[in-house]
């Protein structure tokens, strides 16, 4: 496996965001990026590499799946979005043929495969069944950017920069995630103890966050910004071996009772995947809530099972 190649599958909106993201981060040496539709991915490896004067010094081209294969990490955003009319269903059946497909491509591989693709959670899961991957090397992006977007509409309510904000958002990433209130701290102190902070608070901005990718495609037609920066920081994080702690959706081994689903809980993550989900305290409605959530993405799972 070489050090420092990285592959991307699916180069849309949410891929050329990730790749672009990867340079600047300027940890990659080599990035591999392939898109179902001819020409796409050679396109836009051209399109990077004419300004590699501005970025550290990285090699883009096009390739072939099963070339990933010699890859440290596989970004998988592939998928298609839904047609109107067409339910929840009839577009995840055909998103996990496509992860199928990819998988099949993929047989062999020992490096860390990373899911971008929605709906993240349940991709995640056949993901990692599909491959034969051990669950620790299977990471969805998950709540990881739910959590950024808690951390930034709080920081903004309260005037501070989003970096001092220590809250997490697990579960789904969806309408079901939970924001985990009761945890949340400002200098190490509990959010819920700030200077005019209100219970009020907590149900308005957890809203603004379940909707904010809603509010961005209903003005400018997809998300991609934010989550190619998520994915590059983890991919960072996870390559440099850093054992960063972050919220992140895998495969659960027991965790709060669960099995054979994927959801995000904080994870400690090495360069060799995930090493650690934790089972955190949470207050009786928060651990409710993620219950909850757990069973949507449960029924999702077993409705194409089924």
């Amino acid at each position: 496996m070489k050090t420092n190649r990285i592959g991307i599958i699916g180069m849309g909106w949410v891929g050329s965001s990730v790749a672009s993201s990867i340079l600047h981060n300027g940890f990659c040496k080599e990035l591999l990026l392939n898109d179902v539709r001819e020409g796409l991915a050679e396109g836009e490896a051209m399109d990077f590499n004419h300004g590699s004067s501005f970025y550290p010094t990285a090699s883009i081209r096009s390739a072939e799946i099963e070339e990933m294969r010699s890859c440290q990490a596989i970004v998988i955003t592939a998928g298609r979005g839904g047609n109107s009319g067409e339910t929840r269903l009839e577009l995840l059946k055909d998103n996990i043929g496509i992860a199928k497909k990819i998988s099949d491509k993929l047989k062999g591989y020992e490096g860390i495969l990373v899911i971008v693709a929605n709906p993240v959670d349940v991709l995640t899961y056949f993901y990692q069944k599909f491959s034969g991957l051990p669950a620790s090397r299977v990471i969805g992006t998950g709540t990881m950017l739910d959590t950024a977007r808690l951390r930034s509409i709080t920081g903004t309510r309260l005037n501070l920069d989003p970096r001092s904000i220590h809250a997490q958002v697990i579960g789904e990433h969806g309408d079901s995630e939970v924001v985990l209130w009761s945890r949340a701290t400002i200098g190490g102190d509990p959010l819920r103890n700030w200077e005019g902070w209100q219970e009020s608070f907590e149900v308005s901005i957890a809203e603004e966050v379940r909707k904010a990718a809603q509010e961005i495609i209903k003005r400018k037609g997809a998300t991609n910004h934010a989550i190619g920066l998520v994915t590059a920081t983890l991919l960072k994080w996870v390559l440099r071996g850093e054992r960063r702690i972050i919220t992140l959706s895998s495969t659960l081994s027991g965790q709060f009772g669960l099995n054979d689903l994927a959801l995000s809980l904080p994870c400690l993550v090495s360069d060799k995947g995930i090493e650690k989900m934790f089972e955190i305290s949470m207050n009786a409605e928060e651990k409710d809530g993620l219950l909850k959530s757990a069973e949507v993405i449960n029924k999702a799972i077993k409705e194409m099972i089924d």
